[in-house]
């Protein structure tokens, strides 16, 4: 277990050594900062209303669909294909060949001729042929069993198992979610200063959370084809506690390492809310019992989060404990956040990162302009005129974390990373007992640095930079890093990502977190499952139901 000093003043940000290690990366919760709340509230202030514009399903469900909306004066439509698939094909790997259904959104509304374009290739993924007009493409899978099951229950005229849809949460989980130009589609310049798009990630958050209304429709359909006159339609709490869900392994990981500048825009947005709430001198009788009330919430969360993973379990075990035995926060103190993240400071990481994202929802007015500042659209620089003395100063200020790691010893450097040439995959290797390390991708920040130090001892500290890359221009990748963390404290991950101990669960747990995913379901230190939009509104409920719906717990039915 690790903890924060406490002597930072109340306008203070944690150190990036506290913040930056995966250990605490790993145990990272979503906040209303994360990208799909940012984009709910986003659809709410522009008052969007979304339209079913095309339903052609068969009674099976297999067909085509198009939703319409307009946001920020442009218009935009989710276009879903759902198809027959052999049990025997269902795969969440992604380099799967077919999924249950696919799905892009669409600039503008399309014609008859988009359709069949987008018919013929969207179902074929990687293997498609797309245009500009396509911002987002993805595929989606069935929870078979789920899906099934509310399909007949409804059928039936009666609603699924509550305990069963919160186990699961979801009736599709997406394999893959592209953007950015991936395989033709639009880049994100065509439309990154448009209102409502411009966050990190928000037309691919727009784009999941209509396919999860896909989802609710496409259940309510075969529900109804089965029992007809007799057929329900879902409980609204149980179709909001259907989220998306995702399965996601390590492609994801070297995200936070091939991105410096836009993860310190992430983590610097959270740590600077984590700082404005802790100097919030006293709470409203308002704020007191907003914040009573989602400290239930996440107690009753977390006890109703269960995994079959051993270390997961043994964390949310010791989470659970402290919850239950911490006592009742002084909402009427003075300083009472800071009062209540320093207790936490005491408890395990899970907890600690738990009640700083609890502090920051009540605060939306003090808060949400942070989201503005999570995107990275700066041109990058690189200053070759800059001296040895100085970079060695920048190491030194920036980097000293590096000198814990002993990187002549081998378990400290027993992993490599890689890209499968047969799977297109990020991979990682043993470098003591298989081949391809000659392949390998510069993740190892810590060693590249080290390196870079010895290097520099040869030269003059009045030298050029310049002059060290001449000579040695494999460090060059290295050099730019520096350069760029002097102004981003938050750009690197503290920890050696090649030493055998090493879990990328961690950094995949990070960046889902500012997605807004819950109910993280590792299953290796490989690969995890997670729930997105879970208790997030409908779309005929977006201003009813307003941005209140972190940490969604088990509905509960008014005939229960």
């Amino acid at each position: 277990m690790s903890s924060i000093s406490s002597s930072d003043s109340r306008l203070g940000l944690r150190s990036p050594d506290t913040v930056m290690r995966l250990e605490r990366l790993g145990s990272a919760f979503p906040t209303r900062l994360s990208f799909g709340r940012s984009m709910i509230r986003n659809l709410i202030a522009d008052g969007v209303e979304v339209r079913r514009s095309r339903w052609s399903m068969d009674p099976q469900g297999f067909g085509r669909a198009t939703y319409t909306l307009e946001l920020g004066g442009h218009t935009y439509s989710l276009i879903a294909f759902s198809n027959a698939l052999d049990d025997a094909d269902r795969s969440d790997r992604v380099i799967a060949e077919a999924w249950d259904a696919s799905f892009a959104l669409f600039d503008g509304v399309p014609e008859s001729a988009d359709l069949d374009r987008l018919e013929a290739n969207l179902p074929r993924q990687e293997a498609g042929r797309y245009s500009e007009k396509e911002l987002v493409i993805s595929r989606s899978n069935k929870s078979v069993r789920l899906f099934s099951h509310v399909a007949q229950a409804l059928a039936k005229g009666e609603q699924p198992d509550v305990d069963m849809v919160d186990s699961i949460g979801y009736l599709m989980r997406t394999t893959a979610v592209y953007g950015n130009g991936k395989f033709g589609i639009a880049d994100r310049f065509v439309f990154s200063d448009r209102p409502g798009l411009g966050g990190p990630f928000a037309a691919e958050m727009l784009t999941v959370w209509l396919i999860r209304n896909f989802t609710h429709d496409l259940v309510e359909h075969v529900a109804a084809a089965m029992g007809g006159e007799n057929a329900v339609r879902l409980d609204p709490a149980i179709k909001r506690h259907l989220g998306i869900g995702n399965s996601t392994g390590l492609g994801m990981a070297p995200f936070l390492v091939y991105h410096p500048e836009l993860i310190h825009n992430w983590l610097n947005a959270r740590e600077t809310a984590i700082a404005r709430v802790r100097a919030i001198p006293s709470l409203t009788p308002a704020q007191a019992q907003q914040l009573q009330d989602l400290l239930q919430r996440a107690k009753t969360h977390v006890s109703q989060w269960h995994v079959p993973d051993a270390i997961q379990t043994a964390r949310l075990d010791v989470l659970r404990a402290e919850l239950s035995a911490m006592e009742q926060p002084d909402w009427q103190a003075d300083y009472p956040l800071q009062r209540l993240i320093d207790w936490s400071l005491s408890q395990s990481v899970e907890c600690q990162e738990l009640i700083a994202a609890l502090c920051l929802e009540p605060f939306g007015a003090l808060l949400d302009d942070l989201t503005e500042t999570m995107a990275f659209n700066a041109p990058k620089t690189f200053n070759a005129a800059q001296t040895v003395a100085e970079i060695k100063a920048m190491i030194a200020e920036h980097y000293d974390w590096c000198e814990g790691f002993d990187l002549e010893q081998q378990p400290s450097q027993q992993r490599f990373w890689y890209v499968s040439e047969a799977k297109l995959e990020p991979r990682l290797g043993d470098r003591y007992a298989e081949a391809g390390a000659d392949k390998e991708q510069p993740l190892d920040i810590a060693r590249q640095v080290q390196w870079l130090l010895d290097d520099l001892a040869g030269f003059d500290p009045a030298a050029p930079l310049l002059d060290v890359l001449a000579s040695h221009p494999e460090h060059r990748n290295i050099a730019k890093r520096i350069q760029a963390a002097q102004q981003r404290p938050f750009a690197e991950v503290r920890d050696n990502l090649i030493d055998q101990s090493m879990r990328p669960i961690d950094l995949l747990r990070c960046k889902l977190a500012f997605f807004g995913a819950v109910k993280f379901d590792p299953k290796s230190d490989l690969w995890t499952r997670i729930t997105l939009f879970q208790g997030a509104p409908l779309v005929d409920e977006l201003p009813m139901r307003g941005d209140d719906w972190w940490l969604a717990t088990k509905p509960v039915l008014s005939s229960a």
